[in-house]
């Protein structure tokens, strides 16, 4: 299928007949993207419901239409300014094959303010040729064509992918189009309608107090069935309910954090803190100040001691050299009067006077070098000193150092603990803040219950249900003669238990068929090709598992809000793919909050591969300057499209072009 033209008359925001071509190719090159862009309320979505409405008519899924009728919904559709005689339409034309041969299918509704008998009029034409057996059973064709219930697989917009991405398992019509497209309607149908068949021959060969049993048992079973059916409504709306206070708490919560509700609470624990640190900080300088009482200040003159300990061992030299000296020239005396007893010849003498001479002016000369004496310190004060500057001063600096660190890490903590305090909220603020968290909290407490007991109520209803249909098969098995009619009862029962296999095979093969395609559409989207290697299906809720290359799960809430759309959109995608059919691909708002490279990503890998033909209508954020013209270098656009909207008379006009 492709399509050709959509042609919008007086219809929504649309005045007077505009047209606009579709066809995805230029100058006779197939190219898929047609791009249409404007802003928000400026129509996009009305085109996409102008689609649907062309298509489906009474059952389409429009945007707007709520629980409106479908006369009260054609009537809103009408332009504002249109005239209560000019008639409003919507006109589709697409190419289709129809009995092996393609043609130009052209669907046309048309209708007034008020629409006569609250329809529309419709028209399908086949090559300009007006069909009147298609018209008639549109209603049929149209599911060979494009079945309503896989539509939203091909016609979506950003708040369904939004949806989507968010949830943990798929929404109802997701569901829905799963089951149409693996084929699991039919299984389902089929037992259905044995079950009545059933029922009918049970009733044929019952008696009249049988047959009224009977009847009062398929009572009580439709029952129970419509409470379900009751419930199961009710329990979409308090999935909702419990969405909107999980994330309402949330918000709370983070408003209390950020406007100091968490500070205020644990003020008392905070105030602790900052006295122990006080306490901690005042004992420190106490230690500090018995270091200052100490030797520690003579740390300042440390270069003048190290000059008085140089000099004092000067000067103590000095001293030693000078009684040396005494001594030795008593010894010498006393060494030549022995030499001279010795009778050793006069030169022999002389030489070792001489010697003795050298070595004697030697000695003067030294203690002639050396500073006179004026510190006048004696050993022991030398010891201290130098005990002083070699041990005692260097413990000091090094223990003064260490307290002085810890002093700066409490002031460190203390100024945190101090700011910490500042930030607090003020006693009216905090009350304010926890009153709305606690009544928060109580609301999600209240979701939860609701919803836990309208799921548990469901689950009874189910086991109730079982039991009616056990009490009926057991009730027939009993009491009803078993004829020729018996033996459909009981075929029938065995056809369900097989048609439930089938179900239940079919479902495994054709969901690891989907898992493929998903897991697929996912990495080729994906800029972290390492994150997922395979993506996993559950048959009964087809909620979505991720597993990383060495099969370990990968908990969905690691994937950034961005990825959870790519995930989103590879889903629809992969539904799509198996679909195996050859439909155009219509996507509003497409970009939602991705970020650079995962837009990046869909603008390269999905809009030119998504299908033959991809209808994108977005604003000037989402596909903007930098995109288009990668598109555009890439020859993936067909047509562009402005949606130019005048708030002042709420019009819309079609224009060619985009907005750069």
């Amino acid at each position: 299928m492709i399509f050709l033209e959509l042609v919008l008359q007086n219809f929504g925001p649309y005045q007077g007949r505009q047209v606009i071509n579709l066809s995805p190719e230029e100058n006779g090159s197939l190219r898929p993207i047609i791009l249409l862009g404007g802003m928000n309320g400026g129509g996009k979505t009305t085109l996409m419901d102008a689609i649907r409405l062309a298509f489906y008519g009474p059952r389409a899924q429009c945007s707007t239409r709520g629980n409106l009728s479908y006369s009260d919904f054609l009537a809103q559709c009408v332009n504002s300014y249109a005239k209560p005689t000019e008639e409003t339409a919507v006109e589709l034309a697409f190419e289709h094959v129809l009995n092996n041969v393609q043609v130009v299918c052209r669907i046309k509704r048309t209708w007034t303010k008020n629409p006569q008998n609250g329809k529309d009029h419709l028209e399908v034409s086949i090559d300009t040729w007006l069909d009147d057996a298609l018209t008639k059973t549109w209603e049929e064709r149209i599911e060979d064509v494009l079945p309503l219930g896989i539509s939203n697989l091909f016609l979506f917009d950003g708040e369904q992918v939004k949806e989507l991405a968010e949830l943990d398992a798929p929404p109802a019509s997701v569901v829905d189009a799963i089951q149409s497209l693996l084929g699991l309607e039919l299984a389902q149908r089929l037992s259905t309608d044995l079950e009545i068949i059933v029922n009918r021959k049970r009733k044929l060969l019952a008696s009249k107090s049988e047959l009224a049993t009977i009847e009062a048992i398929e009572a009580k079973l439709q029952e129970h069935k419509d409470k379900k059916k009751a419930a199961n409504k009710e329990l979409a709306s308090r999935q909702v309910d419990l969405k909107t206070a999980q994330d309402n708490l949330q918000k709370t919560l983070d408003k209390y954090t950020s406007e100091g509700g968490k500070i205020a609470a644990e003020s008392s624990q905070l105030e602790q803190t900052r006295q122990a640190l006080a306490e901690e900080g005042e004992a420190n300088r106490d230690r500090l100040r018995g270091l200052a009482a100490d030797v520690l200040p003579l740390v300042l003159i440390q270069p003048l001691l190290t000059e008085a300990q140089t000099q004092g061992e000067k000067e103590l030299k000095r001293q030693q050299a000078e009684m040396a000296r005494d001594v030795l020239k008593a010894r010498d005396g006393r060494l030549i009067d022995y030499i001279t007893e010795l009778s050793l010849k006069p030169a022999q003498i002389d030489k070792i006077k001489s010697f003795l001479a050298i070595e004697n002016r030697q000695l003067e000369k030294e203690i002639a070098s050396t500073e006179e004496s004026w510190l006048g310190a004696d050993t022991e004060t030398l010891h201290q000193l130098a005990s002083l500057l070699g041990s005692q001063l260097l413990n000091q600096i090094k223990v003064t150092t260490e307290q002085l660190d810890k002093l700066k890490n409490i002031e460190e903590e203390t100024a945190s603990t101090e700011k910490q305090l500042l930030t607090a909220a003020s006693p009216e603020a905090f009350e304010l803040l926890k009153v709305a968290l606690s009544k928060a909290q109580t609301e999600l407490a209240q979701a939860q219950a609701a919803y836990e007991a309208i799921r548990r109520h469901c689950e009874d209803l189910d086991n109730a249900i079982a039991k009616i249909k056990k009490e009926l098969e057991q009730y027939g098995k009993q009491t009803i003669d078993r004829k020729s009619d018996e033996h459909i009862i009981n075929r029938a029962a065995s056809v369900q238990d097989t048609l439930k296999l089938f179900r239940e095979r079919l479902t495994l093969h054709k969901l690891n068929k989907l898992e493929l395609e998903v897991t697929e559409c996912f990495r080729f989207l994906l800029h972290k090709s390492d994150l997922v290697h395979r993506v996993a299906i559950d048959s009964q809720t087809y909620s979505l598992s991720l597993y990383n290359l060495q099969s370990a799960p990968v908990p969905k809430h690691r994937l950034s809000a961005g990825e959870k759309q790519l995930l989103a959109i590879a889903f629809l995608w992969g539904l799509a793919r198996i679909s195996g059919r050859k439909l155009p691909v219509a996507i509003d708002t497409p970009l939602g909050r991705l970020d650079s490279s995962h837009r990046q990503n869909l603008v390269e890998r999905y809009f030119p591969d998504a299908s033959h033909q991809v209808i994108l209508l977005s604003t000037d954020t989402e596909i903007g300057a930098l995109e288009v013209e990668q598109l555009r270098e890439s020859k993936a656009i067909a047509r562009e499209y402005l949606l130019k909207y005048d708030p002042s008379k709420r019009q819309t006009v079609v224009e060619q072009g985009y907005f750069w």
